[in-house]
């Protein structure tokens, strides 16, 4: 399994940061990942699919379906590491 997280900069090539933040709104590009208090990255393994499924000519439907499986898979990645509700911080 790919474990390297991209940060910003190199996920977002060659997008501007605003169009970027704009396609995950849109549900095309998957969400950040927390890496700290005040920064996030992407997983590459993630950004490399989608980038894969725009290059083979996928249409936007097809990515907001395939960024949705993306999401489903980082939910069952390690279930014992998810916080329980009573473990959240409000």
């Amino acid at each position: 399994m790919d474990t390297e997280i991209l940060r910003l900069p190199e996920a977002r090539k060659p997008r501007s940061r605003s169009n970027y933040y704009e396609r995950i709104r849109q549900g095309l590009m998957t969400r950040p990942v927390r890496l700290g208090a005040r920064a996030v990255g992407w997983p590459k393994a993630e950004v490399d699919t989608i980038n894969g499924a725009i290059i083979a000519g996928a249409t936007d439907d097809q990515i907001r379906e395939l960024v949705q499986q993306l999401h489903e898979h980082r939910k069952n990645l390690a279930p014992e590491y998810r916080p329980t509700s009573a473990e959240v911080p409000r």
